[in-house]
């Protein structure tokens, strides 16, 4: 997973100059956004909102060429008989998916983007461009991500917090009224995306899961090492920390004024790790830093979702490889090669499974492989993809290293 984080509104945007960045320094005067919290009022203070998030996210996706759309896509107030009222909160105003939608090719296929777990769809700024030359590229944010609404999380159970996030893509679907889409998801929005198939497989042509979390149980797949590591003391607190649903988010925003120093140390390091040597550049670290930032320190909603869906350690409480034998959507999976996502899940997934399934491995990237090695990535996505894509010559053949396995 990441990070170890009615109307219809729609803003024509064109790619074109950005305005400096708004990570705050300690003097900056900014809104703070309410909080009833014990922690001291300097350390409170969080300069952020939905309109600092979709300003931040313009500044990064300034760097993207193709033309796009964002709109905050109206999905009600809760689907019609839902036992899993994810509308919940102080009202039952309704609510609204961030989305982005890329300029294509008329006839190109449609391609939706689903981001992990402490991410926004902003996370793929180096890949539009590429895929938009072959795609419809539509990116979501999350219900309660980025800056997508974030209700208040009121889930209990995998079951219902499964819903809460399938049901309401499937409600921005209705919305868009879309249907026979490439369906992409990272990480926990590999899972997702995976669950939404196994639900509606009617609506997707094929499945692209890159990193996907959830293959694997914790009674099935856990290891020696970590059976040990949690009977020390550390280990203790740790799961304890787990199970009351601590979150990496909460410590950024406990920081206050220090957080977007804390936000910074981790993008410029995590980004460069598996590297082909395309390491982020300057400009593209400022500016991804500071969208980092705001969808990190915003209210705490679909972020609360972690211990509904893995036990400590990321193995899944109701994991995809149970669900093999129920496959209907042919599926490719992607891995960077240093991933810390084993691909030996999908590998088992794959035994059971009736329809057609790839995995693929790109070199010199680790689990954020779309921004590690995008050329290998972009290359994967497409050969995955080349069934419904226009012929080509060369047949989208795997880049140099890139293998299928």
């Amino acid at each position: 997973m990441s990070l170890r984080l009615g109307l219809r509104r729609s803003i024509s945007t064109s790619t074109m100059a950005s305005s400096p960045p708004t990570i705050p320094s300690p003097s900056t005067t900014a809104t703070v956004t309410p909080n009833k919290s014990l922690w001291p009022s300097v350390l409170r203070w969080i300069p952020t909102s939905t309109d600092h998030i979709i300003s931040a996210e313009k500044r990064l996706l300034s760097l993207v060429k193709t033309p796009y759309t964002q709109e905050q896509v109206n999905i009600g107030s809760g689907p019609p008989g839902s036992k899993v009222q994810w509308f919940r909160s102080t009202s039952n105003e309704p609510r609204f998916i961030n989305t982005v939608t890329f300029d294509s090719k008329e006839g190109a296929p449609t391609l939706v983007m689903v981001h992990g777990y402490a991410a926004s769809q902003g996370f793929f700024f180096r890949n539009f461009d590429a895929l938009a030359n072959h795609f419809r590229v539509i990116a979501i944010d999350q219900l309660g991500w980025g800056g997508s609404s974030r209700p208040d999380f009121t889930c209990t159970s995998t079951e219902e917090t499964e819903a809460w996030f399938i049901d309401s893509f499937e409600e921005w679907r209705k919305a868009k009224n879309l249907s026979n889409f490439v369906l992409l998801g990272h990480s926990f929005g590999g899972y997702i995306a995976a669950k939404y198939a196994l639900k509606h497989p009617e609506h997707v042509q094929h499945l692209i899961l890159v990193g996907p979390a959830g293959f694997t149980s914790e009674t099935e797949h856990k290891s020696e090492r970590l059976t040990k590591f949690q009977t020390t003391w550390k280990g203790a607190v740790l799961n304890h920390l787990w199970e009351s649903n601590f979150t990496p988010m909460k410590v950024i925003r406990g920081l206050g004024p220090l957080g977007p120093n804390l936000v910074r140390k981790y993008t410029s390091a995590r980004f460069g790790e598996y590297s082909t040597g395309e390491v982020l550049a300057e400009e593209e670290s400022r500016l991804l830093t500071d969208y980092v930032y705001h969808t990190l320190v915003a209210k705490a909603s679909g972020e609360l979702c972690l211990k509904h869906i893995f036990s400590f350690g990321a193995f899944a409480r109701s994991p995809l490889l149970q669900r093999a034998s129920e496959w209907k959507v042919p599926t490719t999976f992607i891995y960077g090669l240093k991933d810390w996502m084993d691909y030996l899940g999908a590998d088992a997934a794959r035994k059971n499974m009736t329809v057609p399934c790839e995995i693929i491995r790109v070199p010199q990237a680790g689990h954020f492989v779309f921004l590690d090695n995008a050329k290998g990535f972009h290359s994967a996505v497409l050969h995955g993809c080349r069934r419904f894509l226009p012929p080509d010559a060369a047949n989208y053949p795997l880049e140099e290293g890139v293998t299928s396995v």
